[in-house]
């Protein structure tokens, strides 16, 4: 199955844009089968058959992310790369900011840790609290760095938000368990 000989071009031609190998591209292709149930596209119903992502709280922004309708370009340089990074980081920046105004607050950070840790019956509300009050901290050394005693940290810009992912590889970092396999959740 793996041989030259046996793969269809059309695989093989996908391969060549894509930069994934004929492999790849035949283990995508029985994947998506599995989740289409067999239909010529996956539909938003066809989720519900992800264990792991049954349960995730923030299930319905990842689903959405699959159904964006932007086209998605074949042999990008680095700048459509890196452009493309950065609208995946503005969507990750978009989860947090749920009142949209171009800021995470401590607020919005926390309600986000704590609904995604809501589901583990060993760590209380506070944990979690603490938990966001810590990264938010990071943040602004990060950010900001040194901090006077009376400045007050207001939230993560986008900008921020960029310096803190900077140097760090998304694509390992947004994934979905899929018939207990990873999967990178690519958000077009």
């Amino acid at each position: 199955m793996g041989s030259a000989h046996s793969v269809p071009a059309e695989m093989r031609e996908l391969a060549d844009r894509t930069g994934f190998t004929s492999e790849q591209i035949e283990h995508l292709h029985r994947r998506f089968k599995q989740l289409s149930q067999d239909q010529l596209t996956i539909r938003k119903e066809n989720f519900d058959s992800i264990p792991d992502l049954e349960f995730n709280p923030i299930r319905a922004k990842i689903v959405h992310a699959f159904f964006d309708k932007r086209p998605i370009e074949m042999n990008m340089d680095e700048e459509q790369l890196d452009r493309f990074r950065k609208e995946k980081l503005k969507f990750l920046f978009h989860m947090y900011d749920s009142d949209h105004d171009g800021k995470i607050t401590l607020q919005e950070y926390r309600n986000v840790v704590e609904e995604l840790l809501s589901g583990n019956p060993h760590l209380e509300k506070e944990s979690a609290r603490s938990i966001a009050d810590g990264a938010m901290m990071e943040a602004a050394s990060i950010c900001v760095g040194q901090m006077g005693p009376d400045q007050v940290y207001e939230g993560i810009t986008f900008e921020d938000f960029l310096k803190m992912w900077q140097g760090i590889d998304i694509e390992t970092k947004m994934h979905v368990r899929f018939l207990n396999v990873d999967t990178i959740a690519h958000c077009y």
